[in-house]
């Protein structure tokens, strides 16, 4: 006999997200200046592939950071994202992505971009996944000074 799927609604999982945005405030701050200042760049190089990360804006409890990738021809390219750290609960969340000026935590689906209904969730292990490569294998075209804040 054929089963019937019942279609469960999409609840954000808040005590995992809010485990990657607290290992992604600590992986972040480690490819950092220790005090950083609007345009403080960062490059590294991993894999045959350049990364930059800007420091946009600095405010008494956040610091708002670009990453892209700034190779010439890239053959898979890393989306640009802002991320935006929050010093006082000591987490950093994905702000905009490429094709999203405003990441909501839940999406409706299917929806006009097609943005799927975890797509916060998603594009924030990204972001750790990536800077968990950085810290493994990129170098630095700057000297790292690691701090703890």
């Amino acid at each position: 006999m054929a089963e019937v799927m019942v279609k469960r609604p999409y609840h954000v999982d808040l005590k995992e997200l809010m485990r990657v945005y607290e290992t992604n405030y600590a992986k972040l701050n480690a490819l950092l200046p220790t005090q950083p200042s609007v345009d403080d760049l960062r490059c590294y190089q991993a894999a045959q592939m350049t990364y930059q990360l800007q420091v946009l804006e600095v405010t008494k409890y956040t610091t708002l950071v670009e990453i892209c990738q700034s190779d010439d021809i890239s053959v898979f390219p890393l989306p640009t994202m802002s991320v935006r750290l929050y010093h006082d609960a000591r987490v950093a969340e994905v702000h905009t992505s490429d094709h999203l000026s405003r990441i909501k935590a839940r999406h409706d689906y299917p929806n006009e971009k097609m943005v799927q209904k975890d797509e916060k969730a998603q594009i924030n292990r990204f972001l750790g996944d990536w800077l968990t490569f950085c810290l493994k294998h990129g170098i630095s075209r700057q000297p790292i000074n690691f701090s703890h804040p």
